[in-house]
């Protein structure tokens, strides 16, 4: 899938995902308002990644409820809408409107760790978040994915919470708390000072956490963080994802890594002789 954040607002762009072989687009996070986010600079890259601050820019459902329209007469794949908001009534009331719209599944971004009121903040308080899976399951009739924060004490905790409360689905995880400082000005790089860290550096740490929540739930898990090649994806699924989203890749590779991902899969299960995905979702806790 394609990970929230990455070129996820037009129709058009969703198009171009597909051609390039993602088996389903979730699209940035969209909220009750517009929001016009932060300052520039709200990207800067590392050696070992990229840190952003966005601060969930959107043009609030009303306006986004037309691309979800124009997405769905042209895509032949699932499209998840990613949707935030400061309280569980506007959560619902977002993933209600998008689902009345044409989405076939809502994730509920409960882990951007850069927005007070938001985010993280709602992803690190059990009583919120299960506030807010059970008020979203009750208003849609589509399956609700959660995409946790790894800015948490204890990641499985947080995890069992979302599904008592109803998630279908949990995509871990949300990128890292980070920050970089120029040294000539000795100033903080991007506009909001702080954000977070994706690329291949969060890479096993997601994978630590995708392994932890499998031991303790049996909700399917979608892997996040880091996938840059066929052999990350692999990693993930075998440490008990049962499907990947790509996000930084696709902003430095371009949309050809879906089908070079998906080739690279294809081919190590011909090698090692498995008929399914299946089979190898969570293998590594079964050797």
């Amino acid at each position: 899938m394609l990970a929230s954040g990455i070129l996820g607002y037009s129709a058009e762009m969703f198009k171009h995902i597909e051609k390039g072989g993602a088996a389903a687009v979730v699209t940035k996070s969209v909220g009750l308002k517009p929001r016009s986010g932060y300052v520039n600079p709200t990207v800067v890259q590392v050696d070992c990644g990229l840190i952003n601050a966005m601060g969930l820019p959107n043009s609030g459902i009303e306006e986004f409820a037309d691309e979800i329209r124009a997405a769905k007469d042209v895509l032949t794949i699932p499209l998840i809408v990613s949707v935030f908001g400061f309280s569980s009534e506007e959560y619902a009331k977002v993933a209600e409107r998008a689902v009345a719209v044409g989405a076939d599944a809502v994730e509920l971004n409960a882990s951007c760790p850069h927005v007070k009121q938001t985010g993280s903040e709602i992803g690190q308080d059990p009583r919120i978040l299960a506030d807010v899976v059970r008020r979203v399951r009750k208003t849609v009739n589509k399956p609700v994915f959660v995409k946790l924060s790894p800015n948490v004490t204890n990641i499985t905790d947080i995890a069992e919470t979302a599904v008592k409360a109803g998630a279908g689905a949990l995509t871990v995880m949300n990128t890292v708390k980070a920050m970089s400082i120029d040294t000539e000005t000795a100033m903080p790089i991007l506009g909001n000072r702080v954000g977070g860290l994706s690329g291949e550096s969060v890479k096993p740490i997601a994978i630590r956490n995708v392994y932890d929540i499998y031991e303790k739930v049996k909700t399917p898990i979608i892997g996040c963080g880091g996938i840059d090649d066929w052999q990350d994806a692999v990693e993930f699924l075998l440490a008990g994802a049962s499907a990947v989203q790509i996000g930084t890749a696709v902003a430095t590779e371009g949309p050809r890594v879906f089908m070079a991902v998906a080739k690279g899969i294809d081919s190590y299960m011909t090698k090692k002789h498995f008929r399914s995905v299946k089979e190898i979702v969570g293998l590594s806790h079964r050797k």
